[in-house]
Parts: C-alpha cells; structure tokens; sequence
C-alpha cells in the first residue's frame, strides 16, 4: 500500500492544478488539511462511494468550503461516480459539478453546500441533532453514525459559531466532532492581525471536550480523531497546520489562499513534496490506495442493510426517510379545515398556525419543531410534543435561546439529513438575523418551514425596531423560497398542507399578531395553492380590482363593499403567496387581473414590488416608512390602511 503521505499529496496536487488550470481558487486549505482529510476518510469516517445516499453513513461536512478542491479530490480518489478528472480539469467552469464551492445539488457525498463561513458547522449541529432524534426511535441497529466537520478560523470567527457550538453543548451532542484547521492565516494575512481570544477555552467554556494536534503528523491526528470519537461531549480537534503545505514559497502565508500559486510555485512544491507525475495524473498504487479505502464501506452497509431487512420498524424507517407528507397527516389537516368552515374563528393566523400544528403533528412523527425563545408568542409547541433534550433526543420540539442565525442553520442540516421536516419560530423582523441561512435553505432545495409572526405594523406598541416593513419583499426577493402570508385560519392550514408537502423548497409563513376574521367560508379545493385568489367577486359591473395580503384583506373587503354602494364593482383577490401565483397559467393570471380594471394593492408593509401587479397607473397601498409606536389602531389610520381612506382614494382616482 502507499504511504499515507503520498495520498495526501494526491490531493494537494489536484488542488493546485485545478485551480492553476481555473486560474481562480483556494490551493492553501486543502494542502494544509490533506493530511487530516487523509486520516479522517482512511481510519474514521463510515462512508461507502457505491451508496452515497446510505442512511447511515457519517456526515462529512466542509464548512471551510472555499477549500472545494479538498472535497472533490477525496470523493474523486475515494472512487464516487463523480467528480471525475474532467470534471475536476473544469473546476469552476460553467457546466462542471466541481463548482467554486461545494453545492449538494451538485455532487454526491457532499452533503451541504457550504461558502458562507460558519454555516457549515451550524448546520452539521442540524445534523448531529437529527442523527441523536432518529436513534431515540429507531435505535444503534438502524441509526449510529457521527457528524465530522472540517472548520477554518474564519468559521470560528464568525457569529454564528458561537450559537452553533453553544447549542451542541448544551444538548451533548457527543457523535459531532469539529476538525479546526487551525493554520492562523485569513485573506488580510496572519488572524493575529483581527483575533487574539482563546479559542480552546471557548469550546470548553460550552460544554465541548478539546484535543489538539500537530496536523502534519498522522499519528497524532489519528490519536486525536479516536479520542475526539471516544468522548461522550461535543469534540473540537485543533488540528495545527501550514496553509499551503509544501510551497516554498507561499507556504504558511495568505499567499496560498485564495489564489493560484503559480506555476514555478507549483513546480517548487512539486519538488518539495517528491510529486512527480504529471497534472492530474494519480500514480496508479496511490489511486489503488485511495480506492481500497472507499471500498470499505461496502461491508458494513451491506451488514446495515440486512440489519434494516430483518428489523421490525424498516416500514416506518422507510417512511420516514422518504420525506413523503403521510396520508394520515393530510387527512388530518383536511379535518381541520372541515371543521373552521363548520364553525369559522376569528383568532390571529399565528394562533391558527398553532391549531394546524395540533392537528399534524400528532399523525406525522418526523415533524421536529422549536422556536427561538419565542414558544409562546410564535405558538410553535403544540401538547403533544415534549421538548428534545440532552437527557431524551426522543422530544419533538427544540428550545433554541435566541440564537436565530443559528436555528435556521441547523434545521437546513436536519433537512439535508433526512428523516425529520423541521420548522421554527420567531418574529418576522428578526429573520434578518437568519436571512443567509433562509437563503441557503432556497439554494439547497432544503424542505425548512420557517414561522415568521408579529408580520406587520399591526403587532402595535413595541414600534419600528419589531414592526417589520421592508421584510415582506426582501424574503419574496428570494429565489426557492414560498412566502405565504395568509389572512385567516383556512388559509393558514392550507399554507401549512403546501409547505410540508413541498420537498424542493423552504415556506415562510408570515403570520399576524391580531385577530383576523375567517374570510373563506368554502374549501372545495387549497385556493392558497393559486397564489392568488378570487375572495369576492364584484357585484355592480367591475372596475376596480383589490390585492391583499394576511391582515389586509379584511380591510380590502370593507373597502370594496363600500365602494358596492356607490355603484362601483370591486374584486377582492386574497394573494397569500405571489411566488405561486406568478406560477399559473397565463390564463388564469389574466382572469384574475384584467386589463380594463383599475389594480390596487393593500399590505402593510412597503409598496416596491406590487407594481408587477397593479401596473404604475394602479394604486399601492402600504407602509413606505419605519413604524411607530402606538397602538394597533391608531398606526392603521395614521398610514391610511383603513377601509374609509383606501375607497375615499379609488373613487378620486376614478374620478380623475
């Protein structure tokens, strides 16, 4: 067999050469980490290239993913179906799965798309979270695999660590192990010039057990994966190392970090490292080396799958894992939604948002809820659920703290996981705190349900910093991702049956504060599944045409029927959801917005984007402005969201 540092220069070598050949990329982090990765795939990581999709193989997550190249070369080596040679020799051209940074959608065996630093490692506690869940049900035989993650300084600087790893410790989540490639250089040059905290003391402080090692000596890595594997906490491995190891030159400097290294560079750490095949060419005992190590993984799947074969819950494991929405759960909502139109209820939406979860949740068990120290206000926990903690992962409700970066992040890793459909609470302002993560789970197609109440001006006295405005718009901006902001409790259960059936992509439900009537009295079919909606037609001949969402429709209904008694005929279209309703069929868009009607718009919150809608000689009512603090009342009729005000201002234009 070769020896160990001869693979891991396998891997350096194809760093350097794609991204010479790209002429754009990271060389350094994966010739630091070769040796680690090397380690880590050759004696701890439980994987299998023939069946990347096994349930119960490790998860290798590369949090440091502007080190694409280090991924890509070990699943290359290692013997998955891709990347192949050409498909490296394209790194980063337009085409190839070997992409800038490592994207899921992409590639098997990378596991999360990971860039923006720290995320990765936030969404591999997701996936610690999810592994620890199912093995309370399911048990070692089905479900005993760990969560490996290579993070850099970057990753550990950034904020979302510290509510990563604060999480992880608290619930004990022993079977996650963090690799720090602790090389102390950022793209401005030695991390001494930014940070100088105790990074040990950090992880310990939150309940991690700490190992350090020299990165570049096998042995020790191994000694300190196995004690990483071995400890019943959470486990950071500092993992000391040269970036770009092997370059004479640009070695051990921000140099080799994020461009390429030359190619008299190149040739130097080629000389270095005794490398002396080609570009991209593997020396066939190295390749055979590499391949022995994939081809490990064939036994121990085989043994899991006839483990699963003979097991008496390899039903509902199935079940689970499929990420189908059960029969019994739509039943369920479809009950409940039965009964608001037998006896209709005038509650807020977050608070029929609360009475769906109580409807689904007991019929479909993958369900895995929380909120963001906001259980009470986003009514997320429904009485079946007990919460999920150190002392029983069983529990369907995770008690995240404030830390809303960090809970979008870990359910996109429970998602990606598989075998839970996560959602999670907090107000709609604060989801700037979690936006790029929102924007990770769109990109990754991650079936993430994100509850998003107190949506407008209406939440009233805690004023601008809670009332969100422009938030509405910024989310809908968003590609991949559903924003359903409903207007009563029909809705609202329809916007829930949408979302969790919806396994290609993330919902926000936007939900109000204050009571709304229940404006649907007929549910023959989930009209919220159009995006938009005839409520009421006109009855004297149509010359207006009303668009509203969530709490404004109530008002649009009262304006229009004001403008009835005045001879003038007005629609009111519910548009919960415009990425749907921009989604049907021309035909229908047109019936539903007709040319020779006057389109107003009603929402509270900022008018930029209605005109798609309403045209530039249609009318956009709305809240172009922060907030105020005051009462519900007093802010609608101050920003002239009253019914009086609204058909006051379409008669005049009429008129004109």
């Amino acid at each position: 067999m070769s020896d160990l540092r001869s693979m891991a220069n396998a891997i350096r070598a194809l760093a350097m050469d794609a991204v010479e050949t790209a002429n754009s990329g990271h060389p350094g982090m994966p010739m630091g980490m070769a040796d680690a990765a090397t380690i880590l795939f050759r004696n701890h990581l439980k994987f299998d290239p023939k069946r990347p999709d096994w349930p119960d193989r490790d998860r290798f997550v590369l949090s440091a993913g502007h080190g694409s190249m280090l991924i890509y070369a070990l699943l290359h080596l290692t013997g998955y179906e891709r990347p192949t040679i050409a498909d490296i020799k394209a790194f980063r051209q337009m085409g190839s799965p070997c992409a800038g940074h490592p994207e899921n959608f992409e590639l098997a065996g990378v596991e999360t798309t990971t860039g923006p630093l720290g995320q990765g490692l936030a969404t591999a506690v997701g996936m610690a979270i999810a592994e620890r869940h199912l093995n309370a049900g399911f048990g070692d035989d089905l479900v005993d695999h760990r969560t490996w993650v290579i993070a850099g300084d970057g990753c550990l600087m950034e904020g979302i660590s510290q509510e990563a790893i604060g999480l992880a410790g608290h619930l004990k989540l022993g079977r996650l192990n963090v690799i720090w490639d602790d090389n102390r250089i950022s793209i401005d040059g030695p991390t001494a010039l930014s940070t100088s905290e105790d990074m040990a003391g950090r992880f310990t402080a939150a309940g991690w057990h700490v190992v350090a090692c020299d990165g570049h000596d096998f042995n020790a890595i191994d000694a300190a994966l196995a004690a990483a594997a071995a400890d019943p906490r959470p486990s950071l491995i500092a993992c000391r190392t040269t970036i770009g190891f092997g370059a004479p030159k640009k070695a051990g400097t921000s140099g080799s970090h994020g461009s390429p290294l030359g190619a008299d560079e190149i040739a130097g750490a080629r000389a270095a490292l005794g490398w002396t095949a080609g570009p991209f060419e593997i020396p066939a005992d190295i390749a055979a080396a590499w391949q022995e190590i994939g081809a490990r993984g064939t036994a121990p799947r085989e043994a899991w799958e006839a483990r699963l074969a003979a097991s008496p819950h390899a039903a509902d494991f199935a079940d689970r894992l499929s990420g189908a929405m059960p029969a019994a759960a739509t039943a369920a909502l479809d009950a409940h939604i039965a009964a608001l139109i037998a006896a209709p209820q005038k509650i807020a939406t977050r608070k029929a948002s609360e009475l769906a979860l109580a409807a689904v949740n007991p019929a479909w068990p993958a369900l895995l809820g929380g909120s963001a120290d906001l259980t009470g206000s986003n009514n997320t926990r429904t009485k079946d659920q007990s919460p999920l903690t150190a002392a029983d992962y069983a529990g369907r409700y995770v008690y995240y703290g404030i830390r809303e970066f960090g809970m979008a992040a870990a359910m996109n890793g429970m998602a990606l996981h598989g075998g839970v459909v996560p959602y999670g609470g907090t107000f709609l302002v604060f989801s700037d705190y979690m936006r790029n993560a929102i924007r990770m789970s769109a990109l990754q197609h991650a079936r993430v349900v994100y509850v998003l109440t107190h949506d407008s001006i209406g939440l009233g006295e805690d004023g601008p910093t809670h009332q969100p405005v422009e938030h509405l718009l910024s989310l809908r901006a968003i590609p991949n991702l559903a924003v359903y902001r409903p207007c009563d409790t029909v809705e609202t259960a329809e916007a829930w049956a949408l979302a969790l059936a919806d396994q290609t992509r993330p919902s926000v439900l936007a939900l109000s504060r204050q009571n709304l009537p229940q404006l649907r009295l007929t549910a023959d079919e989930n009209l919220t599944a159009r995006g938009g909606y005839r409520l009421r037609a006109a009855v004297a001949a149509r010359r207006v045409v009303f668009l509203a969402t969530g709490s404004e429709v109530e008002i649009a209904v009262a304006a229009a029927a004001t403008l009835e008694t005045a001879g003038i005929g007005c629609d009111v279209v519910s548009m919960p959801c415009w990425e749907a309703f921009d989604a049907q069929p021309a035909a229908y868009r047109a019936d539903i917005l007709p040319g020779d009607a006057l389109i107003v718009s009603v929402e509270a919150g900022v008018t930029l984007g209605w005109q798609r809608y309403t045209g530039n000689d249609g009318l956009n009512f709305g809240v172009d402005s922060f907030g105020a603090s005051a009462p519900i009342e007093a802010l609608y009729q101050h920003f002239g969201l009253t019914a009086a005000h609204i058909a006051e201002a379409v008669q005049a234009r009429l008129a004109a």
